[in-house]
């Protein structure tokens, strides 16, 4: 049972259904202030359902606007953290606060952990609906611990020695442009971050970006001691893609040209069917719930994965980010590295 910091027993109305993730159900609070004072006094034993079950959906607050959702991440969430090598499109609200994604209604979002590829990266994720779509457009998530679990036992051990690699190249059509990616116009300052962030890098013609960084796939929660699958392998890799989509990719950037492209992290592609394998795992352990306004939902960033279903109607779901980790605090099975004499396409996954 939960314990509040006075050591006092805090009994939490939690709903635990299957293929969904934990809800916990608020009592009937009429402002804002009683909300954040309910917050207040649960925090601890939230936190500690956070670190059992990857992820928590809080039900029945009255959170209705940007400036009460940031409120409550401010009792949640004890530091912020940035949206660093960003990668998606965002509204940024102000104060640390952002749209979930502004990727088109009809495009899933595949499962992935926020900022894999980066040296640091938030340990907490705070989501918010402010309005529910017409249909789908829930923010799914799944646990990692239970994927590294369920990997191929030898792909688990190929990752775990080689780790993944990430190439990028940045595009004014696909993907971001490198100067909102990295949020500056200056390339000294852009190739000074590679330099310190150990991302191999190179400019090509037409003042375009290729980056290279090689990661690990599998780390360690640094509080809960628990190993779990962290990365955006099968979330940028080709065989991921659309077929249409990837066909059209490849014809317009050539084959070692694609925005996104993955690797193990010796540079080796894995096959289409070891790629289906993964994304297999990450189908099995993906549950969802319906968003309702007023929903707030922590997610353990690294414990958890978290995605997007395609949705009809107008969706306004926010997310603040915070609790910054330190690649280096979670054992990674692999060094950090720029790859760059990795992903040739010199060898052949088709």
């Amino acid at each position: 049972m939960p314990t509040a910091p006075n050591g006092s027993v805090v009994d939490l109305d939690l709903v635990r259904t299957p293929g969904a993730p934990v809800v916990l159900r608020a009592p009937e609070l009429s402002d804002l202030d009683s909300a954040l004072d309910w917050l207040r006094a649960h925090r601890t034993a939230v936190k500690e359902e956070l670190l059992r079950s990857g992820a928590l959906l809080v039900r029945g607050l009255p959170v209705r606007s940007a400036a009460d959702f940031a409120a409550a991440r401010d009792v949640l969430i004890e530091q912020r953290a940035g949206y660093k090598e960003k990668a998606t499109p965002r509204t940024d609200f102000g104060e640390g606060v952002f749209s979930s994604t502004d990727l088109p209604a009809v495009q899933p979002i595949r499962l992935h952990n926020e900022n894999s590829y980066t040296l640091d990266f938030p340990g907490t994720l705070l989501f918010c609906c402010l309005t529910a779509p017409e249909e789908g457009g829930a923010t799914t998530v799944g646990d990692m611990r239970e994927a590294l679990r369920q990997l191929p036992p030898e792909l688990r051990e190929r990752f775990e020695a080689a780790g993944w690699l990430l190439v990028r190249n940045f595009s004014e059509l696909a993907g971001l442009p490198w100067y909102k990616s990295f949020a500056t116009d200056d390339e000294a300052e852009v190739e000074e971050y590679c330099r310190q962030n150990t991302i191999g890098h190179e400019w090509l013609e037409d003042g375009a970006l290729r980056t290279r960084q090689v990661r690990s796939a599998v780390v360690t929660h640094p509080v809960t001691g628990e190993r779990v699958w962290f990365n955006h392998f099968a979330f940028w890799n080709e065989w991921t893609l659309d077929e249409d989509i990837r066909e059209v990719l490849t014809e317009t950037y050539g084959p070692d040209g694609l925005p996104f492209a993955t690797y193990l992290g010796d540079g080796s592609p894995l096959t289409r069917e070891e790629v289906d394998a993964v994304n297999a795992v990450y189908d099995r352990v993906t549950v969802r719930e319906t968003w309702q306004p007023g929903d707030l939902m922590l997610v353990d960033n690294i414990l958890c994965a978290h995605g997007r279903e395609a949705f009809r109607g107008d969706r306004r779901i926010l997310v603040a980010m915070g609790d910054p980790v330190s690649l280096d605090a979670c054992s990674p099975t692999v060094s950090p590295a720029t790859g760059t004499q990795a992903g040739s396409r010199t060898t052949s996954g088709r």
